[in-house]
């Protein structure tokens, strides 16, 4: 059942004036990062990105930090449960706290995709293939904003899923210096008759590899998606490269995979010391005592 915000600031506030207590009922929008506008040359139009810095970071030992790029990071997208994923590793310490930009799309079909050589795919998709420009607005604009502005290191992560995977595949085989880590989460590899998984090798023999990581995973998808996955991984299996696949098909499907592959990820690539909580206390040992006061 929804319920109108205004029907809910009503009912609560008559709630508590029939409970005696205040008769002001006062709320305001719960905030969980910034949102920017760039007037993107590389797409000419204005676009919108979504900053999230850790709590503290003015205080914070482990500041600055790496950014995490999340394609697809708009707030009706993958924005909240991603950053909560980052949120959790601030509070935690569990995994490295990380400033994350989340990267908004528009028309995912087109900006996501690279050009299809196949034809069935130019007519099938027909405002697809423009992934370079989008690649641009990343890397030549947002980017140099993100590292004049914010408390970021040199270290930085591209992440996405589907579309957004193919995405971040694409710009690991095709520009491997734009990040240092790039995180494909269930990509869409069966774009263009899995035109990136036959490449893969070919691609990455064009490039030099070293420091960079690429972490993949993979639902049920199966069939055509799953072979070219496949390819991807045995391409940087054979390159040399450090690569990390997560097999997630049996517990997983396309919809429900990113989650879950995300903070496996952070736990691998961005793993933290475990937190030193000193000794045991007494209450969480069978038949404790407290130590006697001291004199």
């Amino acid at each position: 059942m929804r319920v109108r915000p205004a029907a809910l600031a009503l009912a609560l506030s008559l709630w508590v004036s029939g409970q005696g207590g205040p008769r002001a009922f006062a709320q305001e929008p719960i905030a969980f990062g910034e949102t920017y506008t760039i007037q993107s040359e590389a797409l000419d139009e204005a676009r919108t990105i979504n900053v999230w810095v850790p709590p503290h970071a003015d205080e914070d030992p482990r500041a600055p930090y790496r950014v995490l790029y999340l394609i697809d990071g708009g707030t009706k997208q993958d924005w909240f449960h991603i950053t909560g994923l980052a949120q959790l590793g601030a509070l935690s310490w569990t995994f490295e706290p990380m400033v994350v930009v989340g990267i908004e799309t528009d028309d995912r079909q087109n900006e996501l995709t690279p050009q299809a050589s196949d034809e069935r795919y130019v007519a099938e998709f027909p405002t697809s293939g423009d992934a370079e420009a989008f690649r641009a607005f990343l890397t030549d604009e947002v980017k140099p904003i993100i590292e004049a502005n914010f408390p970021v290191n040199e270290e930085s992560a591209l992440i996405g899923e589907s579309l957004a995977g193919l995405f971040v595949a694409d710009t690991y085989l095709k520009s491997p210096d734009a990040f240092d880590d790039y995180l494909a989460i269930s990509p869409s590899l069966w774009w263009d008759d899995k035109a990136l998984g036959v490449e893969a090798a070919r691609l990455m023999a064009a490039h030099d590899y070293e420091g960079k990581r690429l972490f993949i995973a993979a639902a049920d998808e199966g069939g055509t998606m799953r072979d070219a996955i496949d390819q991807l991984y045995d391409a940087a299996v054979g390159a040399g490269v450090e690569v990390h696949f997560d097999d997630l098909s049996a517990t997983d499907t396309h919809a429900t995979i990113f989650h879950q592959a995300a903070l496996h990820a952070f736990r691998l690539l961005y793993a933290e010391p475990p937190y030193d909580y000193g000794p045991t206390p007494w209450y969480l040992i069978e038949g404790g005592e407290p130590d006697p006061a001291q004199d």
